[in-house]
């Protein structure tokens, strides 16, 4: 690798402390990337100090933007592997329209997920004001059947606190828009992500 003398480059380059300012990744993290091949120095310093090049800094909000949407740090490395050693532009581009497409729908399906989650919340929530005026003195089982009027069902989210498991009682939720828990994970062909 060649040294840099550092005022042969009209381009200043950075440190690896300064791309890890810049980025808000930590040395290690930068030092994995490296490993992975996702990010290499240009050259080192004269002191033997891995010196980058200031698009490194995009490189790095790629690898994050990448993880954020769920790849894998070997994924990473696999789209880099595949496009620069593509022979054909159109061939890359189709390999990458179509691993876009696959996470596209796992996007989609997660927030699907993340929506119900978010309604089982403020179902939860929406019970729980009701509790605010409350002041029993009650034990935990005596605040459930307290039988006050709550105006809204008991959503699933209290029902799965406050439902004994030692008493083989049944979810006492009559929510017709009720989905179990286990099933807000799984895909029209079964299959689980987490």
């Amino acid at each position: 690798m060649p040294v840099d003398l550092g005022s042969t480059h009209s381009t200043p380059r950075l440190r690896i402390g300064d791309l890890a300012r810049r980025t808000g990744k930590t040395v290690r993290a930068i030092h994995l990337y490296e490993e992975m091949g996702l990010l290499l120095p240009v050259t080192r310093s004269s002191g033997g100090f891995r010196l980058y090049d200031p698009s490194a800094v995009e490189r790095m909000r790629w690898i994050e933007m990448l993880h954020v949407l769920g790849f894998s740090l070997h994924e990473m490395r696999d789209v880099l592997r595949e496009w620069w050693s593509a022979e054909r532009g159109p061939q890359a581009m189709e390999r990458l329209r179509d691993l876009f497409e696959r996470k596209l729908g796992e996007t989609r399906e997660a927030i699907g997920r993340h929506q119900q989650l978010e309604h089982e919340l403020e179902q939860g929530l929406a019970y729980l004001r009701t509790c605010g005026g409350c002041e029993t003195d009650e034990t935990t089982v005596g605040c459930v059947n307290c039988g006050r009027d709550h105006e809204v069902a008991e959503p699933a989210l209290l029902t799965g606190i406050t439902a004994r498991p030692d008493a083989g009682s049944k979810p006492r939720s009559n929510r017709s828009d009720f989905v179990p828990l286990r099933e807000i994970g799984k895909t029209e062909k079964g299959v689980t992500h987490s």
